[in-house]
């Protein structure tokens, strides 16, 4: 079928009327607004013969590189929307690690391939992530309304598109916000909110009690300041999500990044981290010097009175056996990913004379055995964000429009894990 592309003024109503007798065509419309300034003004409304929604989805059919297994594929929504569901449109999605070994075949779990949407092969839109407006809403719908702005409510969904016919929509979606709605936030904001700074959420709250442990140092008089934790990958978005929280919560960090490529770029992240909150930040070398669990006790944690319980890795290898061996005894380390792709063996000695214990964490399972508890956080976090007391992470968008090429949002994936970044890469939907 041809596209036809067909600017139409919404002043006359002339020429909307002849446009509307085409039903054949796939058009484009164009509703122009004159602002005061006398500038004008575009909005374009993708729309299909008789006002089927045009979408479009990256796909794979089978597991590899991102840039070698995913396709756009161009498929039609119905107007005529089956009770309970809504239709979505995408603002925003975020391209995390996890989507990109999904696509690889090496995450945790497999996603099963399905025809659903019309591909050639059975196949998978990735993505778990990101912030979408609901267009219009099937009967029996009562939590939900048009423009209001949604996040899925568990992983899987299938963030990577333009627009989803969305069924049972009160259960796979969560309005943002709580009665404030969308008020005060971006899409920005929104679409990266219930993964990195949930995970960090969590793990800072759920394996020690940092904040009784600082409010018992301060009544002891034992404390000389908030309770500590230590992190690598201290730049990563869970990272900086942990920093904010942590400082929030009267806690302090000792941050590991990599050093970057020349020391003036090293020092400005370093910088970039102490301004959000980070009380200590080192580069990996510092950090596995053989002489930093000495400096540990003698510039940070009062002549080690002040207890080091929680550590969280996610990078594996060395760095990992250094959290370890900076531990406090009975301290936790919490493991939520392998960076380095270096083993690391739990090893013996610490586990016996330092009575360490050694957790994983992964937020998707814990998403789904607490949904009222993730809903509370999220809301919660968002708050923060509204009163401007938490920052998202640094973000490269992508802007996907209709005409973006196909090469473009492939890169855009594949890179996710190669090099240093200036931010997380994050699609960014304009004329869709």
């Amino acid at each position: 079928m041809k596209t036809t592309l067909t600017p139409v003024v919404r002043a006359s109503a002339a020429a909307t009327a002849r446009f509307s007798a085409r039903p054949g065509l796939r058009a484009t419309t164009l509703v122009r607004s004159v602002p005061s300034a006398g500038t004008l003004t575009f909005r374009r409304f993708k729309s299909g013969p008789y006002g089927y929604t045009q979408a479009k989805a990256l796909v794979f059919s089978k597991f590899g590189e991102p840039a070698d297994v995913l396709s756009v594929h161009q498929h039609s929504i119905s107007p005529s929307l089956p009770d309970g569901s809504v239709l979505i449109r995408a603002l925003a999605c975020p391209v995390n690690p996890a989507d990109v070994n999904t696509i690889q075949g090496t995450y945790g779990v497999k996603p099963k391939f399905s025809p659903l949407l019309g591909t050639a092969e059975p196949s998978v839109i990735p993505g778990n992530e990101g912030c979408f407006e609901v267009l219009s809403v099937g009967g029996g719908v009562q939590g939900l309304k048009k423009g209001d702005w949604v996040i899925p409510a568990t992983t899987g969904f299938g963030t990577l598109r333009t627009h989803a016919l969305v069924e049972d929509a009160e259960k796979k979606l969560f309005k943002v916000g709580g009665e404030k709605g969308k008020e005060g936030l971006t899409p920005l904001q929104v679409a990266t909110v219930s993964v990195n700074p949930c995970s960090a959420y969590r793990m800072l709250r759920d394996y020690v009690d940092l904040i009784k442990l600082s409010v018992d140092g301060f009544a002891k008089g034992t404390a000389s300041g908030g309770a500590w934790f230590l992190q690598n990958g201290a730049n990563s978005g869970v990272g900086r999500a942990a920093i904010q929280l942590g400082k929030l919560w009267g806690l302090r960090s000792i941050n590991v990044v990599r050093e970057r490529n020349t020391p003036e770029e090293t020092e400005e992240l370093k910088r970039e981290l102490m301004d959000l909150g980070a009380t200590v930040v080192v580069t990996e070398a510092e950090f596995l010097e053989r002489s930093f669990t000495q400096r540990l006790k003698d510039e940070w944690t009062n002549g080690g009175k002040d207890p080091l319980m929680l550590g969280l890795n996610c990078v594996g290898g060395k760095n990992a056996a250094q959290i370890v061996r900076s531990l406090s005894p009975k301290g936790v380390m919490v493991t939520y990913g392998g960076m380095s792709r270096q083993s690391f063996p739990f090893p013996t000695g610490p586990q016996i004379f330092k009575r360490l214990r050694f957790e994983g964490f992964w937020l998707s399972e814990w998403g789904k055995e607490n949904p009222e508890e993730k809903k509370r956080m999220i809301n919660e976090i968002l708050e923060m964000m509204r009163e401007g007391k938490f920052k998202a992470a640094p973000a490269q968008e992508v802007t996907w429009n209709w005409d973006t090429e196909e090469k473009v949002l492939k890169d855009a994936v594949q890179g996710t894990l190669e090099g240093f970044r200036s931010g997380k890469g994050v699609f960014v939907f304009g004329e869709t």
